[in-house]
């Protein structure tokens, strides 16, 4: 700087920049630290220009800065040096540690400004600073929560619509590797694959506005696909327009949706091919909803004449009742099954019938699920056979009483266990029974068969054995039950 005007320059800058909020530092040629404004001082926490140092190498001895890529700058590389140097910049960003400290404290963004004097030459050097910390604080949480968050999301930049970040949980939800996304086009892996709103969102990207909610396919790099609920918005990341997109994940509603769907089909099959008839009511006015051939060939009702008709207007229950006691005995157990009714027809035929219901969810409603078996053949072969047996068994002083037993055991469940009939029985195991039913006890038994207690014993073991029971208040009962005691035989 010559001397013909240097304090007046000064004094004129000083008063112009000791205000501004950026921070404002002087050097000469010779590389002396000539004047800083407070704001320059407290980025730097000292309170004077002796502080900063006197001059480059004092300032380098008392400040180690490096990049954001912790790459620590030495002699030449500081921004006082190479703006000493001649060289103009902007908008480099270093990080400023003080001397004795570790970490750095602040992070400033510094560009060059060069003035000349009149003969075009170097005359005042300086170096215009912001402290930057707070705004790269800020991006360092976005980044730490952006990075952890289990939301899938990725950022693209809109200038090339390429990403420049993406997260754990997008890699997790894709099966892509983090250097298979970073630096690659919208068009390389397209997360709006056959958007909902497609036009709309491609609107919103050349605008740089919000993306709003829409379903995509989002491809994978196997080659298949996933259902996603994808959005975008707009962020800018170091200095530029982005647009932060964000996922969820919806293949596992697809596949529950698929599943209830095929569900659903397996169900209508069955219930449109069932032998048995079946009907779907609603819930509160029993509506019918949904019939099966088999209830139509029941009832006598054609699917147009009783779809959307309630039971009640129907008249399908010969008893009134039996419909609010089924609902009522639904309410508590939600279920029932082959409870006894009569069921009347178009035509107004009776039909016996075992009735099944069970309450189920229909397209989001409660409904009522109906299967009737038509059992009216069943019960009337029954009827007819207990009629027979009842009449034979009235008179039997003409008929065998073994063939009476016979017919009697018909009436049992089919499966069951065959009851010993007395025409199974020995000549002796009857005397037995007889003289059990007398009451006597072992030894007045004994004697009266002529027999050993020990022998009488085995014949009543047998005797046990042959008609079912273990005591012999039991076999007095079914002797009893069939007209013992006989007339024992005459010594």
């Amino acid at each position: 700087m010559t001397n013909a005007h240097p304090l007046i320059d000064l004094d004129r800058l000083r008063h112009i920049i000791g205000s501004l909020s950026e921070g404002v530092l002087l050097v000469d040629a010779h590389q002396s630290l000539l004047w800083a404004n407070d704001a320059a001082l407290r980025m730097h926490g000292v309170e004077d220009l002796t502080g900063l140092g006197k001059d480059v190498d004092d300032y380098r001895r008392r400040f180690q800065l490096r990049y954001r890529n912790n790459h620590r700058l030495g002699e030449g590389d500081y921004p006082l040096d190479r703006v000493i140097a001649g060289e103009s910049f902007s908008q480099v960003i270093v990080e400023v540690i003080p001397q004795g400290e570790e970490d750095p404290r602040w992070i400033h963004q510094i560009r060059s400004l060069i003035l000349t004097d009149m003969n075009g030459d170097p005359d005042l050097l300086v170096l215009v600073i912001q402290d930057v910390s707070l705004r790269f604080e800020a991006e360092q949480r976005f980044e730490q929560t952006f990075n952890v968050n289990p939301a899938p999301a990725v950022i693209m930049r809109l200038a090339d619509q390429r990403y420049v970040k993406v997260n754990q949980g997008f890699l997790d939800l894709t099966g892509y590797q983090k250097d298979e996304v970073l630096g690659r086009a919208l068009y390389d892996i397209d997360i709006l694959k056959d958007a909902a709103a497609l036009d709309v969102a491609k609107e919103r990207l050349r605008e740089g506005r919000m993306v709003p909610q829409m379903q995509a396919d989002l491809e994978l790099p196997d080659g298949g696909r996933k259902l996603v609920i994808v959005a975008g918005q707009p962020v800018e990341l170091d200095d530029e327009p982005c647009m932060l997109f964000s996922f969820a994940d919806l293949e596992p509603r697809r596949q529950a949706e698929n599943e209830l769907r095929h569900s659903e089909e397996r169900f209508v099959t069955t219930f449109r091919l069932a032998p048995v008839a079946m009907a779907i009511t609603t819930w509160d006015e029993r509506l019918l909803c949904d019939t099966n051939d088999a209830f139509h060939q029941l009832t006598g009702w054609s699917p147009d004449e009783a779809m959307g008709k309630a039971m009640p207007a129907l008249r399908l229950w010969e008893e009134p009742k039996f419909l609010d006691a089924a609902l009522e005995d639904l309410a508590e157990r939600t279920a029932f099954r082959g409870r006894d009714a009569r069921l009347r027809a178009k035509d107004g035929g009776i039909t016996d019938c075992l009735v099944s219901a069970a309450s189920i969810s229909l397209r989001k409603d409660t409904c009522i699920l109906w299967v009737i078996q038509d059992i009216h053949e069943r019960r009337h072969s029954e009827l007819e056979l207990i009629g027979a047996i009842e009449a034979v068994m009235k008179d039997t002083n003409w008929f065998s009483r073994t063939v009476v037993e016979k017919l009697a055991n018909l009436r049992a469940p089919h499966g069951a266990a065959r009851p010993v009939e007395t025409s199974e029985l020995t000549r002796r195991e009857k005397e037995v029974l007889s003289l059990l039913c007398e009451g006597g006890d072992d030894a007045a038994i004994a004697k009266e068969m002529g027999v050993s207690r020990n022998t009488l014993r085995n014949h009543v073991a047998r005797v046990y054995a042959k008609i079912g029971v273990n005591r012999r208040a039991q076999a007095i009962l079914w002797a009893r039950e069939r007209g013992y005691p006989l007339q024992r035989p005459i010594r």
